[in-house]
């Protein structure tokens, strides 16, 4: 079996490796026009940082690939023909495969705004964008970032780290206003507050303007004002990257389009990570997952599909994790940013405004447990997930509590204050905290 993987992101390494140990006979090669290795995404913001070198974000060393018979190729597939199984490559080259693997991963989205495509405006996904805002940024004074998600707070990290000034424009009138409540939003606004990043909310881009050179010196908000700047990171968001797939008859809406085995509609060829779009998806899951966890775990699913062995793919329950600044957050289930019919919610602050936890639960008797949202202290992840598995009241989480710290012993514990706040605001579930000895394995096992 000749296997194909277009993408070295964790998706199409993580099926190759499975592949491997699943059908070591297997011929498998990877194709991928970003990079010659496989290398962490999740970590490019450190290495701009000066946190981590290049070769640290390499979770595998050069040796790996030769001694695991994984053949790389550094090239662009351009076209891809389903009828005779065949890629040609941008190198002039062609190969046969027997099974295809899409892990085409995302792309920056840009929405049309004049100048978007000026020296020094880009988005940041991959290593090329690393390298190009290493380049641009070098000895400029000021950087507008375009975006509230994850990646615009990254960007605006990684600008203050090298002493530019970052300015980052947000549409919305709270930080990730689809994500987070408005009370989680203040703690990563203060975070942009501590760290001295002003951020305009409501305010759209307009224009991007240049300089004779082509370079960009300014943006313009749909307010009318104008911005001088020398760098715009853009970070509206990433789409599925369908380049190779629109070139055949494999179907695509939004992403690449699979069945719950990540198959497409021609045969022999699957699509997983951040550029499949399942059919069906699962009762409140989204058609698109982008995120890394989730890109692993779609690897693994279509490895044993494609060695034979069809295994549906169940995403579990939902978790993301990041960090704003200072401020580690982490979410588990579902965990809404506003009001949802039959669900409430119980929300925690310490005075200090950098830590918090929300616990959601149906608001039906027997209240159970359905989502986290944590900020500044740590969870375990097999906890909180098993909670939520087993629809456990959030009586008994409370009570609990202890069960999930996954701080360090010598870090604050604040589970007394915790349940004294839930009392007070539900005080018809009103607990008492157990002691946390030996509880760990009662809830993992």
């Amino acid at each position: 079996m000749h296997l194909v993987i277009i993408g070295n992101g964790i998706t199409g390494v993580t099926c190759a490796v499975a592949v491997r140990r699943l059908q070591p006979d297997a011929q498998i090669t990877i194709i991928s026009s970003e990079s010659a290795h496989h290398y962490s995404r999740t970590a490019l913001m450190y290495v701009y940082m000066g946190h981590l070198r290049p070769q640290d974000i390499k979770p595998y060393e050069d040796w790996f690939w030769a001694e695991n018979r994984l053949t790389l190729v550094h090239a662009t597939a351009t076209a891809l023909n389903t009828v005779k199984n065949q890629l040609t490559l941008d190198n002039g080259t062609t190969l046969t495969y027997d099974h295809l693997l899409l892990a085409t991963g995302s792309e920056s989205k840009r929405y049309n705004w004049p100048g978007q495509d000026l020296a020094g405006v880009q988005g940041l996904y991959g290593l090329p964008d690393l390298e190009a805002m290493t380049r641009d940024t070098h000895g400029i004074g000021r950087g507008v970032v375009v975006g509230g998600g994850l990646i615009g707070v990254e960007l605006a990290e990684m600008l203050h780290s090298r002493g530019i000034d970052p300015l980052v424009l947000v549409r919305d009138s709270r930080y990730w206003a689809g994500v987070l409540p408005p009370e989680e939003a203040n703690l990563v606004d203060r975070q942009f507050e501590e760290n001295h990043v002003p951020v305009r909310y409501n305010t759209e881009l307009r224009e991007i303007l240049g300089d004779a050179n082509g370079r960009v010196r300014a943006v313009v908000t749909t307010a009318g004002e104008e911005i001088a700047c020398q760098w715009v990171g853009l970070a509206t968001g990433v789409a599925p990257n369908l380049a190779l797939a629109t070139t055949s008859n494999v179907e695509t809406d939004r992403g690449i389009l699979v069945d719950e085995h990540l198959r497409t509609n021609v045969p022999n060829v699957y699509a997983a990570g951040d550029c499949a779009q399942h059919r069906q998806p699962g009762a409140g899951e989204v058609a698109i997952e982008q995120l890394w966890y989730t890109g692993r775990m779609q690897g693994e699913t279509v490895a044993h599909t494609i060695c034979g062995q069809p295994t549906p793919y169940r995403r579990g329950v939902w978790f993301n994790s990041a960090k704003f600044f200072n401020l580690e957050y982490q979410t588990y289930g579902q965990a809404p940013a506003g009001p949802t019919p039959g669900l409430d919610s119980f929300y925690w602050e310490h005075p200090s405004g950098r830590v918090a936890l929300r616990i959601y639960f149906r608001a039906e008797a027997p209240a159970a447990v359905v989502g986290f949202n944590n900020l500044g202290l740590r969870l375990r992840q097999a906890v909180c997930e098993q909670w939520i598995q087993q629809a456990t009241p959030v009586a008994t989480v409370m009570a609990h509590l202890g069960a999930a710290n996954f701080d360090p012993e010598f870090f604050p514990q604040h589970e007394r204050a915790i349940i004294a706040a839930f009392n007070q605001q539900f005080p018809q579930y009103s607990v008492t905290l157990k002691q946390k000895k030996g509880l760990f394995a009662r809830f993992t096992h």
